[in-house]
């Protein structure tokens, strides 16, 4: 196989960041945005203001509103919300016209009432069609600058993961391969999770010692609950398990951990959420991170108090209080 196309589905910071990074050497990148005004706006400036200032796209990216547009690209990249996941590929799947498309999914997040993830929505609406996906510590910003930066990438079809490692990675942003798309998804998706017990913590200003060790902890909930619905524990400490973990409980450019230290400081939730323009996916994620572990009876201290909080109405005090005064144990993982 051979990527002569692209495009970005999404103009959120990472979509935005892969464009502009994947569009460097000139190469021509297809960027589609739901929101007609701001593609306009990006359009006209080469800057999304919004989602990431300071960041200007090179001129081989052409944005469009248009899904049409993209229909017939040999590489189409999924970096939208998971809320929004499945109707926007509803949507593309009426247009699509290269049947031999490989489909990349870089989002992060669980499908609430289903449990599917990312790739597995991608499966069901596009059968047939190669499915690859993307994650890791890569923040967005720190990759539109250039820093160099690390991720995985997981497909079953050996021809194909090998192009696309070759055609998305670089000296700056080196692309690891594996066959096992389980654990690269769920690692990617639950560590927004944890990210919000990690941002209360700094809220509540803990310190670097009680941090620590709830990101460990939330590490051994993570293999715990994500090998259950059926990741590779391997996986889970790799670039998008831990790697992912340590750098969105830690980054001062994580959403998730600013969501969490803002609930830390008393603020409310709906406070948080209507401030801000872009979602943190740690938030539904949470449901259907809680909602698999009860189904599949798997013991999640540290989720159920996440989701008692955002969903139940308790107090990040009181939920850190409860987890305090949990029965100590030996140290599992």
């Amino acid at each position: 196989m051979k990527i002569e196309t692209t495009a970005v589905l999404g103009t959120g910071s990472w979509g935005t960041a892969l464009a502009a990074l994947w569009a460097q050497d000139g190469r021509e990148i297809v960027l589609w945005g739901s929101n007609p005004s701001r593609v306009e706006r990006l359009r006209e400036t080469r800057e999304n203001t919004e989602y990431l200032p300071g960041v200007k796209l090179p001129e081989s990216v052409r944005v469009t509103n248009d899904l049409a547009e993209c229909a017939g690209c040999s590489l189409v990249v999924f970096v939208v919300p998971s809320i929004a996941f499945r109707g926007i590929a509803d949507r593309f799947s009426a247009v699509i016209s290269d049947k031999d498309s490989v489909l990349l999914s870089c989002t992060k997040g669980i499908e609430h009432g289903s449990g599917l993830r990312m790739s597995q929505i991608l499966t069901e609406i596009f059968p047939g069609h190669v499915v690859a996906v993307l994650s890791g510590p890569n923040l967005a910003v720190e990759v539109a600058k250039g820093l160099p930066t690390a991720t995985v990438l997981g497909c079953t079809n050996l021809e194909c993961v090998a192009e696309l490692q070759s055609h998305l990675g670089s000296s700056r942003f080196r692309v690891y391969t594996s066959d096992e798309l389980v654990g690269i998804e769920l690692g990617g998706a639950l560590k927004n999770v944890f990210a919000l017990p990690a941002g209360v913590s700094d809220g509540f200003g803990l310190g670097d010692n009680s941090k620590a060790a709830l990101v460990t902890r939330s590490l051994a909930e993570l293999l715990r609950l994500g090998t259950a619905m059926g990741g590779n524990p391997r996986t889970f400490y790799g670039l998008s398990g831990a790697g992912d973990l340590i750098a969105t409980c830690f980054s001062q450019h994580s959403r998730n951990r600013k969501v969490g230290e803002r609930l830390g400081r008393g603020e409310s939730l709906t406070a948080i959420t209507s401030s801000m323009q872009m979602v943190a996916e740690g938030i539904p994620t949470t449901k259907s991170a809680f909602a698999c572990a009860r189904k599949l009876d798997i013991e999640t201290p540290i989720i159920d108090q996440v989701y008692a909080v955002l969903y139940e109405g308790k107090s990040p005090a009181q939920g850190l209080k409860e987890l305090l005064q949990r029965d100590q144990k030996a140290e599992r993982m």
